[in-house]
């Protein structure tokens, strides 16, 4: 049997806006406190991008997820409630009902409330006092029994009564019999589903969601499975997404029976969420009834009921911090991803391999070993350090420090009632002081190579960000004689910079001896080059103020980066792998439901798509991408909005529109995905009845 032929490779994908994913990056650290901010020192690039978490569409009552970043007292609020969330989760996990009832009742006593809730809690809490099997346990598992789960069964739900009844046979079966009726009740499996149903309903209740990067991350990772294995799709970064994104999710909420009298939702939300996170009809109804009719908070609550590696992540996220110059670091090689990469499936080696070979074809050699043994580095080193001392900034790496260890193990008696009031009250700044303690240690002057190849790369980086292109020509130059030789499409764009500001200052003559000695020259070698070269040069006719808009410095800089990168042998962040390969495959998606995604923009995903804001015509850098992008190690498209025919989920066409209406009611009927409902609909020209008659005949 042939195997499934793969995605197009992953240099070859449509551009990402990096300083959109730096953004959610940057806001997913502060989040969970992973780095530390520099003391007192102006906003970096890094931090002008951190984005604002979504508000809900729906709804104009702001949310702990809606709340500015820059609120340090929303911020700190959000990381105390997920910090009361994971360890109520923990202490169930451990069999500690009581501990997470005594956190219930001092921190979030309105969740109680929930009897149906109530009744499973304390349900779990006779298990656990039986379990223990103590002649004491035995007998506060039967004043449990009297005193709060009887009570409780009578008006959590119709059948709590009967499951009351049925949980008492625990007293008799011995909890390794295999044979017993209440196996299922003794199993270790039933603490992990309470702690995920609880964990659900405290996280609904707070309001306190994961931060956007990796509810986005879970949409994105999902939908890509999806896509590749409805296509028969191989997909080159399956390795990742698999060990990040798990396959079982934490229970679903059901609404309380008070909330069953909810009007009929819209269809189109319905079928919207269901097939946004993979529900059933009835699943996606009781998710909008749970959130009282909010088509975007139903979606946080499914998305954050699946289940991430947070290890893995924040070890991608690191690695992905440290490549883009938002944190400090020592290596390119961060300890726990050398593992990643080597357990990267064979696409990942041809691509690469492949990458050389056209290096090889145009230019020559792709190897780094003459750089990297050149004594210019360690000179080009000290130059970096003396010129960008106390400018360049970057926040120092904290880590996931688990401020729970000491509490879990707690039964939050009084006094240690009290030292959890004050760690669940603690600001961010307190929590860093406290825990920060190893950091601010490690600090060392001794950089090594690698170290020396990130400084002159983030430099570089820098300076095409602030449109110095000849310094940044003359830098590259005197530390890489041969990169523009291998790179000469990103050469033509440094010099159209070059050009253009001096245009824009008014010195035309310098500016012709630019576009005569340098992009003249290239455009020769390269007719791909030619139309770009005319449009630059009709910038001289053009008033002076809308000269710069031509050229996109963000695209630019980011192409260089990539560039220099490859070839001082620093691998491209994992990171940066899903996310191209990922938001491929979302566009994809959304070309074969014939539809716009109704969630891109809650969780910005169209913002990663917008390779360049609106800023003014981007005509020539679009042309130099479309006919010569692979003469550069990475696409620099520069669009007055998104990608044509790529960036954005397209909407369907006139020649095969179907009526709304039709495809929602065989969706529904028929329990079929967008695609296929259209699909069915264009045989039948549109007549969903036929359509359904025909599947039941």
């Amino acid at each position: 049997m042939d195997s499934p032929p793969p995605l197009p490779p992953l240099n070859s994908l449509p551009p990402v806006n990096w300083d959109v994913l730096d953004g959610l990056v940057l806001d997913f650290a502060r989040s969970d406190r992973l780095v530390v901010p520099p003391p007192a020192s102006p906003a970096t690039p890094a931090d002008a991008a951190g984005p604002s978490p979504p508000s809900s569409p729906s709804s104009s009552t702001t949310t702990a997820t809606s709340a500015a970043p820059s609120s340090p007292s929303s911020s700190s609020s959000s990381y105390r409630s997920r910090l009361l969330i994971l360890r109520a989760r923990r202490a169930l996990e451990t069999g500690d009902v009581d501990a997470a009832l005594a956190l219930l009742r001092a921190h979030a006593p309105a969740a109680l409330a929930d009897h149906r809730l109530l009744f499973h809690l304390h349900k779990q809490r006779f298990v656990e006092l039986v379990r223990r099997g103590t002649e004491a346990d035995r007998d506060a598992a039967l004043d449990c029994l009297r005193t709060a789960l009887a009570p409780c069964a009578l008006d959590a739900y119709p059948e709590a009564y009967e499951e009351f009844k049925h949980i008492i046979l625990v007293l008799i079966y011995d909890k390794d019999d295999q044979l017993s009726p209440v196996v299922n009740e003794w199993s270790i499996k039933r603490r992990f589903e309470l702690a995920g149903l609880l964990s659900s309903i405290l996280r609904a209740h707070l309001r306190a969601y994961d931060p956007i990067l990796s509810m986005t991350l879970r949409y994105l990772i999902s939908i890509h499975k999806v896509y590749c294995t409805r296509q028969g799709i191989k997909s080159p970064i399956s390795d990742l997404t698999e060990r990040l994104l798990f396959e079982d999710r934490d229970p679903p909420v059901v609404p309380q029976e008070c909330s069953l009298e909810a009007p009929p939702f819209d269809e189109v939300d319905v079928q919207a969420l269901a097939h946004a996170v993979e529900l059933t009809r009835q699943g996606a109804v009781d998710s909008l009834k749970f959130a009282k009719g909010d088509l975007y908070q139903a979606f946080q609550n499914e998305l954050c009921r699946m289940k991430l590696d947070l290890t893995l992540l924040d070890k991608l996220v690191h690695e992905y911090c440290i490549y883009r110059g938002i944190v400090e670091g020592s290596s390119h090689i961060l300890h726990g991803t050398a593992d990643l990469k080597c357990s990267q499936n064979n696409d990942f080696n041809n691509e690469t391999q492949l990458e050389c070979e056209m290096a090889n074809n145009q230019n020559g050699d792709c190897s780094t070993s003459d750089i990297t043994r050149d004594d210019s580095w360690s000179r080009r080193l000290r130059r970096v350090r003396s010129s960008t001392s106390g400018q360049r900034r970057r926040k120092r790496w904290r880590g996931r420090v688990d401020d729970l260890d000491y509490a879990c193990e707690a039964l939050l008696d009084a006094n240690k009632h009290d030292s959890l009031s004050h760690a669940l009250n603690m600001d961010e700044d307190t929590v860093v002081e406290q825990q920060d303690l190893v950091a601010n240690s490690n600090t060392s002057d001794t950089r090594n190579m690698e170290d020396q190849k990130y400084e002159v790369v983030l430099e570089m980086q820098d300076l095409t960000r602030k449109g110095m292109a000849s310094k940044v020509v003359e830098e590259i130059s005197c530390i890489d004689p041969d990169f523009f030789q291998q790179n000469p499409i990103l050469l033509f764009q440094l010099k159209q910079v070059e050009f253009l500001k001096l245009v824009a200052a008014g010195d035309q003559i310098a500016a012709l001896k630019v576009a005569s000695t340098h992009l003249g020259p290239l455009a020769a070698s390269n007719q791909a080059l030619l139309k770009p070269l005319k449009e630059t040069l009709v910038t001289l006719i053009m008033p002076n103020e809308d000269v710069l808009n031509a050229v996109s410095l963000p695209v630019l800089a980011s192409s260089l980066q990539v560039a220099m990168s490859r070839r001082l042998g620093i691998e491209e962040p994992q990171l940066m792998k899903i996310v191209r390969a990922a938001i491929h495959t979302h566009t994809e998606w959304f070309k074969l439901q014939m539809c716009k995604d109704r969630f891109e923009q809650f969780l910005k995903i169209d913002s990663l798509k917008e390779v360049d804001p609106p800023v003014g015509s981007c005509s020539m850098s679009k042309a130099l991408t479309d006919e010569c992008g692979n003469g550069s190690s990475q696409i620099t498209t520069c669009s007055s909005g998104k990608v044509p025919d790529e960036g954005g989920s397209p909407q369907v066409s006139s020649e095969v529109a179907c009526d709304e209406n039709a495809i929602l009611k065989v969706m529904e009927f028929l329990a079929l995905p967008r695609a296929d409902a259209i699909q069915l609909l264009m045989q039948y020209n549109g007549d969903a009845e036929a359509v359904i008659q025909q599947i039941f005949q």
